[in-house]
């Protein structure tokens, strides 16, 4: 629904059925991505050759206590003050 990718971190907000776990999705997400990425830039491959391109955890929270508008306003503020951002948005 919405994201932010940092240099060192990528915050995420998604929306997913009680039928997907939070473990299965990041396992995707994050094999989906590393294939793709490692697939279209070469000097990736070359660096990350027989290395995990991703860190081996994750974070993950609820947002019970607050609304989903707080938590994408939160996502849109992150990376102001760096140089390059990359923004995610989505339905």
């Amino acid at each position: 629904m919405k994201g932010h990718v940092s240099r060192d971190h990528v915050h995420l907000l998604v929306s997913i059925p009680p039928s997907v776990t939070v473990s299965r999705l990041v396992q995707r997400m994050k094999g989906n991505s590393s294939h793709k990425l490692l697939y279209e830039f070469e000097h990736l491959r070359r660096t990350f050759w027989g290395r995990h391109l991703w860190a081996r955890g994750y974070f993950c929270c609820s947002s019970g206590q607050v609304t989903d508008e707080v938590i994408a306003r939160y996502i849109e503020n992150q990376g102001q003050d760096e140089d390059v951002d990359f923004i995610v948005e989505g339905e």
